[in-house]
């Protein structure tokens, strides 16, 4: 099994999205007063009282504008949390490779090719061995020389967890 790097949002679409969404909305910050939201710059959950932000996220989108891709109808935009400031991105040495991965919770692997064309998807229950889980999907994927990356999202939102590009 190959081991795959979720990808947290590129630092620069950070920069820009913390000013203005990719609906060009400006950016709204608050109080987190529960915590657990899952961020998307830094990926993991956040704490209570911590200052983030709902943006306006295209990922498919930013790929295709640094790789000259054309995804037509398949440009989606949909709500992300975030830091509103500098976070640092993603602790190094966490448990678990896979953010956001509990335990019987339903994802969508969705997989893209270079033209960002849906080609194809999968639906994961993440197993007690997350990880591994997520290796297999991701392997399956990978697996067909046209996909190029891969898209995780939640199934009960939708909500887009984190990406994954060919190794």
């Amino acid at each position: 099994m190959t081991q795959h790097t979720p990808r947290p949002i590129e630092p620069a679409a950070l920069k820009e999205l913390r000013v203005t969404d990719d609906a060009g909305a400006p950016v709204a910050p608050f109080t987190d007063d529960e915590g657990g939201a899952p961020l998307r710059c830094c990926l993991r959950g956040s704490g209570p009282g911590e200052r983030i932000a709902l943006v306006t996220y295209a990922p498919l989108r930013r790929w295709a504008a640094a790789t000259g891709a054309t995804p037509g109808a398949y440009d989606e935009q949909g709500p992300v949390f975030i830091h509103p400031g500098d976070c640092g991105g993603p602790a190094t040495g966490q448990d678990a490779r896979y953010p956001f991965a509990r335990p019987g919770a339903l994802r969508t692997l969705r997989r893209y090719d270079t033209r960002g064309r849906i080609d194809g998807g999968r639906l994961l229950e993440i197993p007690a061995d997350a990880d591994s889980g997520f290796d297999a999907a991701l392997d399956e994927a990978f697996a067909d020389p046209e996909v190029a990356l891969v898209h995780v999202r939640a199934v009960e939102y939708g909500c887009f967890q984190f990406e994954v590009r060919r190794p």
